[in-house]
């Protein structure tokens, strides 16, 4: 079948760019003896987790614990979770996964950690977990001059087995242009050699010292300390990804294929594409440059100016040969939301459709939960 031959809104995902990028960030990562485990909040796929693998990813960081679960139910050995847990679900369901594979914790308080280690101590079982550094975002992590004193606090802790570090740069998504870059880059390797030289003086062994956004991989790629990276949005890429330089149009994979359906005036025109499709994501972080709320491929004098739920306003600046009618390729402005607005992907090579390709880890374990107990 044809693209145009759709019905529209679609989420497409171009197999040919996807496989692109996977083999550009596992080659590189390879050259410099790294490992790629991809956050995989990104697309929420099993299918495209196995293609990660296919290409040389070694592991995988999760956003939720459906997803961690999802993942060593298909049997994925190496999975990390990006976040601390307190709530007696969550830390059942953590004991669980250790049991089952190689799964890692990120943690960043001894709040947390004790619940944790309580309830891994009355299982019976040992959690591994990573210390989380603060390289900037402020969000999870301790500063890494601190380091070290919640590493000897949590020695008292038997059922919690230290692995290493992690941090996630991701204010990195504040950078408004290419040349912002390298600051976020080097906040990421100064604050990993603080935390890590503190660590390796005072006796720990560091098997796991990791770190990712799809912005700082390069910048980061050959330091002395990162081992593991943690790049999610590189499978996809979209406009932010655009607006540093990090991507070229041609490796944004995921579109959002929508067909014109008015034309109002002179400078509008409306699709059928809204923030259903497209989310309304403008930079996690507050980044400026984005415009709109997506790009519009091959149509650089067109604006996605607003979204409605259903629909989406185009505003014209120039001349343009867009009628009603036609169909429009939008690249989203970040595309981790799109993916999470769709139950599949519709894979195409050039215009034809080649196969779906299923978010199968999207939903979450409530509605189980809420019908068993």
């Amino acid at each position: 079948m044809n693209i145009n031959e759709l019905q529209t809104p679609a989420i497409l995902l171009n197999l040919d760019s996807m496989e692109h990028n996977l083999k550009k960030y596992c080659d590189a990562a390879a050259a410099n003896g790294k490992e790629i485990w991809p956050m995989i909040k990104t697309h929420k796929s099993t299918e495209l987790s196995r293609l990660q693998v296919e290409y040389g990813c070694t592991g995988f960081l999760c956003g939720t614990l459906d997803e961690a679960e999802a993942m060593e139910k298909a049997g994925f050995q190496n999975i990390m979770y990006a976040y601390p847990v307190a709530t007696d679900v969550s830390i059942k369901r953590v004991i669980e996964l250790a049991k089952k594979c190689n799964f890692i914790v990120r943690i960043d308080g001894l709040d947390s950690a004790c619940l944790l280690n309580d309830g891994a101590a009355a299982a019976g079982v040992h959690v591994n977990y990573t210390i989380i550094v603060d390289s900037g975002l402020h969000r999870f992590g301790v500063a890494p001059e601190k380091v070290l004193e919640l590493a000897d606090a949590m020695k008292e802790l038997g059922h919690l087995k230290f692995r290493g570090i992690s941090t996630h740069p991701g204010h990195v998504y504040g950078a408004s242009c290419e040349a912002d870059l390298p600051q976020y880059c080097q906040a990421e390797m100064d604050s990993i050699k603080i935390a890590a030289d503190a660590l390796r003086s005072a006796g720990y062994e560091l098997e796991i010292i990791s770190s990712g956004a799809t912005p700082t991989f390069w910048g980061s790629l050959e330091d002395d300390n990162l081992m593991i990276y943690h790049p999610g949005n590189y499978i996809f890429n979209d406009a932010i990804q655009l607006s540093t330089n990090t991507a070229i149009e041609d490796e944004c994979a995921l579109y959002v294929l929508a067909s014109v359906i008015s034309h109002p005036r002179e400078d509008l025109f409306i699709c059928d594409a809204g923030a259903k499709c497209l989310g309304l994501d403008q930079g996690a972080h507050g980044n400026s440059s984005i415009k709109g709320h997506g790009v519009i491929k091959g149509h650089p004098e067109l604006t996605v100016s607003s979204l409605s739920e259903e629909v989406g306003k185009i505003h014209v600046d120039g001349p343009t040969n867009l009628k009603v009618g036609d169909k429009i390729l939008i690249i989203p402005n970040h595309a981790c939301s799109t993916a999470n607005l769709t139950e599949y992907y519709i894979g195409v090579r050039g215009e034809e459709v080649e196969r779906l390709i299923e978010v199968d880890i999207r939903g979450n374990s409530t509605k189980k939960a809420a019908i068993t107990g």
